[in-house]
């Protein structure tokens, strides 16, 4: 088996028989991969199961062959210690919430490697003070979807897109523009925005993603997420 090193984004993790775990990194030279993590939940291992929290950025030398669903994590350091996300709820909230959605749109031996520098970028920004918590949780669902392929050019090809499943309603112009503030200014947007509209927006982008990627479950971390919205 070859050795390689890269980068990884933890996605999610499941037991695995009595003691290990099955890991689903993100990586930046591989792509998306399943690894088993042999004795990750014995006693005496607290300190590795930390390594493979959710959204945790590690450097990595793991087996990579091809053709085999499961490899081996061979040696993991931490890459980048988060300073805030994991103390303060909200950013903690949109990071599990960020989590879902990449659980939910990438598959395995899926590789984009300017995908995964902008996740790294975005994590960054989230744990940094000026991040402006807001409206980051939308700004990620349109930049996200344009590393995915299927991204609206503006707000209008968007709601006509979505015009036979959601409501006409008085807010829609608003909605309308606040999107198209998002798509031109990103994660620079200060503008103030009411909640209703930014939950609202939140809904369609949900919806959107359930058509594009044609999703058979629910969301389960959104209504977490609409709490610290506002």
């Amino acid at each position: 088996m070859n050795l390689k090193k890269t980068r990884g984004l933890v996605i999610s993790f499941i037991r695995y028989r009595e003691t290990s775990i099955i890991v689903k990194i993100f990586t930046r030279d591989l792509g998306f991969k399943s690894y088993i993590v042999n004795s990750a939940r014995t006693k005496g291992a607290k300190s590795k199961m930390a390594f493979y929290q959710p959204l945790t950025l590690l450097d990595l030398v793991v087996y990579d062959k091809e053709g085999v669903g499961l490899n081996r994590v061979s040696e993991v350091k931490l890459s980048k210690a988060y300073e805030k996300i994991p103390f303060d709820h909200q950013r903690s909230a949109i990071a599990m919430f960020i989590g879902e959605v990449l659980g939910k749109s990438i598959y395995q031996d899926y590789r984009n490697e300017e995908f995964f520098d902008f996740l790294e970028y975005a994590f960054g920004l989230l744990d940094r003070e000026e991040a402006i918590l807001v409206h980051f949780p939308l700004v990620f669902l349109y930049e996200t979807s344009r590393y995915l392929g299927f991204a609206p050019n503006d707000a209008a090809s968007f709601f006509d897109e979505l015009l036979d499943e959601i409501q006409a309603s008085d807010e829609l112009k608003e909605e309308m523009d606040y999107l198209d503030l998002l798509i031109n200014e990103s994660f620079d947007c200060t503008e103030k925005i009411h909640a209703v509209i930014r939950k609202k927006l939140l809904d369609h982008f949900l919806l959107f993603y359930t058509k594009h990627l044609d999703l058979q479950y629910d969301w389960k971390s959104v209504n977490i997420l609409r709490q610290i919205m506002g």
